[in-house]
């Protein structure tokens, strides 16, 4: 199983550097490929999407498709809006087609799209700010990197459980760990690419965004298991072997993006 992980990680590694490096489009399509991927493991953990067509289904993939064509032509000020239009429309789906969904479905169709969808983005959002070449990287250090240090120092010297309902292997000791380690991470990646930095005081503003970042990383983790364990599921798919699915891997990632966004747009520009 190890060996499985390795090769798969690897693989995403891989992956994230060509589509992360090369920026525009191919980071964008990525990223979309990916946020449709996720909202499908969600749908089907939920009971949103089950057998056959589900026009529920297919109205959050659509508001995925169109969101995301709002951020390539620069339309991201009216992303409120659009959210705004797209839950007028799921509404309408529910009533057009009564009694065929829930409205806890509908609800949990719309939750899709901006946990999944809308958050993920801002993957995109980030490399496409000043620096951002260097500064979205900050999304997967904080969020891998807490999580490797968290585990690390929860196995070394890990006593007094954080959340023993939820996940009874994760320590208070653990995740301090994890937010340490993060921000050091962020600040010896700050130490490397100093010098093709625009902002002042990086080794100390990256160390703070990644610290930052990874106390809410650990948030999106338990959230993503929590909803696991309500609807009785192990893992959200079998996409990555070794891995589980798209939210298994991305599940603090997703939490991480729009945290780092928010703070390199205030912090960097």
């Amino acid at each position: 199983m190890f060996g499985v992980r390795l090769r798969s990680g690897i693989i995403l590694v891989a992956i994230a550097l060509l589509t992360i490096i090369s920026g525009g489009y191919v980071l964008l399509g990525t990223t979309l490929a990916i946020s449709l991927i996720g909202l499908g493991e969600l749908y089907r953990a939920v009971g949103v999407q089950k057998s056959g067509v589900s026009v529920l289904a297919l109205t959050g993939y659509a508001g995925t498709v169109a969101y995301y064509g709002m951020l390539l032509l620069g339309l991201e000020s009216y992303s409120m809006t659009g959210m705004v239009f797209l839950l007028i429309l799921f509404l309408a789906v529910y009533v057009f087609t009564f009694p065929e969904y829930r409205s806890e479905e509908v609800m949990a169709a719309f939750f899709g799209v901006i946990y999944v969808s809308v958050m993920l983005s801002c993957i995109y959002q980030t490399r496409c700010l000043k620096d951002g070449a260097f500064l979205v990287w900050l999304i997967f250090l904080c969020s891998w990197g807490c999580d490797t240090c968290a585990y690390c120092v929860g196995m070394l010297i890990g006593k007094h459980k954080m959340s023993p309902v939820l996940s009874p292997k994760k320590s208070v000791e653990g995740a301090v760990g994890g937010v340490a380690g993060a921000a050091l991470l962020g600040a010896l990646y700050a130490a490397a690419v100093g010098r093709f930095l625009e902002a002042e005081d990086q080794i100390l503003i990256y160390a703070g965004i990644c610290a930052v970042g990874a106390l809410i990383s650990m948030v999106g983790d338990l959230a993503a298991s929590a909803i696991k364990r309500n609807h009785e599921i192990k893992d959200y798919g079998t996409l990555i072997p070794g891995h589980g699915g798209i939210l298994d891997r991305f599940d603090s990632v997703i939490f991480t993006a729009p945290i780092i966004y928010f703070l390199a747009s205030l912090f960097v520009g």
